[in-house]
């Protein structure tokens, strides 16, 4: 295995780069974007080399030689969606030695895959997509990210929380809403964030109690 303390650095294109995940946030995306473009224009080639090294995308190395972003997904679409075509990554662990029929089953049990789709269902490993291009939008991920952003739950560790907070939205807020008014959504998240119902959830900060 890889030490996670002394990470391999190298460039890869980000198109070869195999997502973890079945979804991302476009509106998180969007703003990714937007931060990427200004800091792209403002700078020199070589800076934005500087800008991509403190921007790694951490990777397992899997058996195909192949990397597996385990996380910045958002940030690596954002880049793809801004006409960079390379990202330096950090190999965090090495599964090459790992059977092709057992290595999703190893990525599972360390929690480096997420196969859920925008409706928060689980899909087989076979359906994530074989691109970042491929990450379909899920707007209550969005929200989770927001919601965070704006105070509603704490950072925590727990790989995928943001995703659990967006499942836990999912079934109190109707995605119709989401996309008719994000603002509106986002105080309206930002209240049941405050409830018991959401106590059980990673970062959760609300009162001790509702008395």
């Amino acid at each position: 295995m890889a030490n996670t303390r002394e990470p391999i650095l190298q460039p890869v294109p980000i198109l070869s780069l195999r997502p973890t995940q079945m979804t991302v946030g476009m509106h998180e995306v969007k703003e990714k974007r937007k931060r990427v473009r200004e800091y792209l224009k403002a700078h020199s080639k070589k800076k934005q080399g500087v800008f991509l090294g403190r921007h790694m995308i951490p990777v397992v190395l899997g058996r195909d030689k192949q990397h597996y972003v385990i996380d910045h997904h958002h940030l690596a679409r954002a880049l793809h969606d801004e006409g960079v075509e390379n990202a330096i990554v950090s190999v965090v662990a090495d599964l090459t030695m790992v059977e092709p029929d057992a290595f999703w089953g190893v990525m599972d049990n360390k929690r480096w895959v997420y196969p859920y789709d925008a409706k928060g269902e689980r899909r087989p490993f076979k359906d994530l997509p074989p691109s970042i291009a491929g990450l379909k939008d899920d707007p209550f991920r969005s929200l989770a990210g927001d919601l965070r952003r704006a105070g509603g739950f704490a950072k925590d560790t727990t790989p995928f929380s943001e995703f659990l907070w967006a499942d836990f939205l999912r079934r109190k807020i109707s995605r119709k809403s989401v996309e008719a008014d994000f603002n509106k959504a986002i105080k309206e998240a930002l209240a049941l964030a405050k409830g018991r119902d959401a106590i059980y959830l990673p970062g959760w900060c609300g009162p001790a109690s509702d008395d």
